[in-house]
């Protein structure tokens, strides 16, 4: 069974560093000190969410629909996921998450929709 190496410890949840990398061709043992990824510090379920972002070319409706989750927590998982990979997330002054489901609950329409996002 292959299994991944942890993105944090599992222990004290603190950074992980590879001290030993062997190759499955020849055997050769390379020791040191080796960072893990980026993306390898995400833990399995952002990982996943990747997966699907990139499989579906960042198409939130196709998102929303493959994992069964709503466009406001497919854009927080989003946020997660870029926050976690050191980059600030951008937080926007109009609050586009309820205008959509505003806008999907039927209470606002597509036109008044477009105005609050234009500020």
């Amino acid at each position: 069974m292959n299994q991944e190496v942890p993105g944090k410890c599992p222990l004290c949840d603190g950074e992980i560093k590879i001290t030993e990398i062997q190759c499955n061709k020849c055997g050769i043992v390379i020791q040191g000190k080796f960072d893990l990824c980026k993306f390898c510090k995400l833990n399995l379920e952002q990982k996943y969410f990747v997966e699907v972002f990139i499989k579906n070319r960042g198409n939130i409706k196709e998102i929303e629909k493959e994992l069964g989750i709503s466009y406001p927590t497919v854009r927080n998982k989003l946020d997660k996921v870029i926050s976690d990979l050191g980059h600030t997330v951008k937080k926007s002054s109009v609050n586009q998450k309820e205008i959509i489901e505003k806008l999907r609950n039927g209470e606002i329409t597509k036109e008044e929709a477009l105005k609050l996002l234009k500020g």
